[in-house]
């Protein structure tokens, strides 16, 4: 279950990149021309830059340490899910990191080792 949770983690932060660099850019455009906030609304606009920039980091970083630190992993990994989703919502650009990231920190959570009796500790 830790493999699974790196993999599905580092899936899920590169294409949060993609998700953080479109919604990071489209707050830039709707700030630079203001005839287009008519068009495209930004809601919160300080809440999708730092989910531009943190949630991509978090999922990559929860990745990573799925196998050496699987509750600290699964942590950051629920958080990215949960930034993204506030953020962004669930919808086709964002279905794919939301879930991925959401199931590894559910992986890395209830993966244990199998030779330890205390799984996180």
């Amino acid at each position: 279950m830790r493999n699974a949770a790196l993999v599905l983690g580092i899936i899920a932060g590169i294409i949060g990149l993609v998700v953080g660099l479109v919604g990071f850019g489209w707050t830039e455009f709707v700030a630079a021309q203001p005839g287009a906030a008519e068009w495209f609304e930004v809601e919160n606009r300080d809440l999708v830059r730092a989910a531009s920039v943190l949630s991509p980091i978090l999922a990559i970083a929860g990745g990573a340490m799925a196998r050496a630190r699987a509750l600290w992993a699964g942590v950051l990994l629920l958080a990215s899910a949960g930034l993204m989703y506030a953020a962004f919502g669930f919808n086709v650009g964002t279905m794919f990191p939301i879930t991925m990231a959401g199931l590894a920190g559910v992986l890395a959570i209830g993966a244990g080792k199998p030779d330890e009796e205390k799984a996180h500790f």
